[in-house]
């Protein structure tokens, strides 16, 4: 059986949701596997999420530091490199960070590296067909992995469901000792809080998120009233934010806000990996496109493949009035 490993994201002594999904990954490369959880930091934070993970991942490395106390991937890099076993396999989240990790870490440790996984299909043994997505979303491309020397894989956020299985509380071993002297190029300077926001759609349980499908500034009214039929608040992907309709303050992805809603209402987006980076904590994804192609499709409930221009003002008139008659079900996809 070969080991396997998933490098946990947290911050002021939490998980981040890809924990869970990172010990989904891993079973889907085998069934069996009882994969170990490493996670990196300093002081009491590092403690706590260690105790944490515990019932989920059976067992815990932590690797205490001080220069760890803040994320950089150079020093976390060579602390993996000394504790780690060649051989095993790496797993990572697709994240700005698990992508400025993973790279350089399957070089140092001479092993496949396969990037934002969507998918593990079909694991016979040590060759597993892995599905990710290439162009920017628009293909999906199935490739054939042996993992038999090692690997290291970043899995993107939200594409495996987390576990739900919960085991007996876990050990969690020391391995700082084994970290050896860490010292990086680059260094910590400060972190940049942004902003406070008119409208926090962090604190949203509903979000009517808009795209390029939206077509002009002065169409975003019917998401406003969408939004405000269902107690919600309207956010959006980039293209809103750099014609400048939206301030970058709603902008959902890896270079905007990470959400967590109930329900997420993907209106005229496409679906990019950067867009669903944002979208966390499993929440029910209804998406609305006139593409039936669109990748958004892959990752929701619901699809409705319809112009949204003419079908947001329909839902939220059938949302108003419950009483008149039922939507139409030749959209629904």
């Amino acid at each position: 059986m070969i080991p396997i490993f998933a490098y946990i994201e947290h911050q002021a002594g939490v998980a981040d949701d890809t924990a869970l999904e990172l010990a989904s990954a891993a079973r889907a490369i085998d069934s069996g596997a009882t994969p170990v959880a490493v996670v990196t930091g300093w002081g009491k934070d590092l403690e706590a999420v260690s105790e944490a993970l515990g019932p989920s991942y059976g067992e815990v490395w932590k690797i205490a530091h001080p220069e760890l106390a803040y994320p950089n991937a150079e020093l976390v890099r060579k602390a993996l490199l000394n504790v780690l076993p060649r051989g095993g396999v790496v797993l990572a989240p697709h994240t700005h960070f698990g992508t400025d990790l993973g790279p350089g870490l399957s070089i140092k440790l001479n092993s496949v590296f396969v990037s934002d996984v969507l998918a593990i299909e079909g694991a016979e043994g040590a060759s597993l067909k892995i599905v990710r997505q290439e162009f920017g979303g628009q293909i999906s491309a199935q490739v054939r992995c042996d993992i038999s020397t090692g690997a290291v894989m970043n899995i993107r956020p939200g594409a495996f469901k987390p576990l739900e299985e919960v085991r007996a509380v876990g050990q969690v071993v020391d391995k700082s000792a084994e970290a050896g002297e860490l010292t990086a190029r680059r260094r910590y300077l400060e972190t940049i809080v942004a902003e406070a926001a008119d409208v926090d759609i962090t604190k949203h349980q509903v979000l009517v998120s808009i795209g390029r499908g939206i077509q002009a500034e002065e169409n975003i009214e019917i998401a406003e009233e969408l939004a405000e039929a269902l107690g919600g608040a309207v956010s959006c992907s980039r293209p809103v934010v750099d014609a400048k309709w939206l301030p970058k303050s709603r902008q959902v992805g890896s270079s905007g806000r990470t959400v967590k809603p109930r329900v997420y209402l993907a209106c005229g987006i496409s679906g990019s990996f950067q867009h669903m980076a944002g979208v966390k904590g499993s929440p029910v994804i209804v998406a609305i496109n006139k593409n039936p192609r669109a990748p958004i499709f892959q990752a929701a409930e619901i699809g409705i493949v319809d112009d949204i221009l003419e079908f947001l003002p329909e839902l939220t008139e059938r949302i108003r009035n419950p009483q008149t008659e039922q939507m139409t079900r030749k959209h629904f996809a």
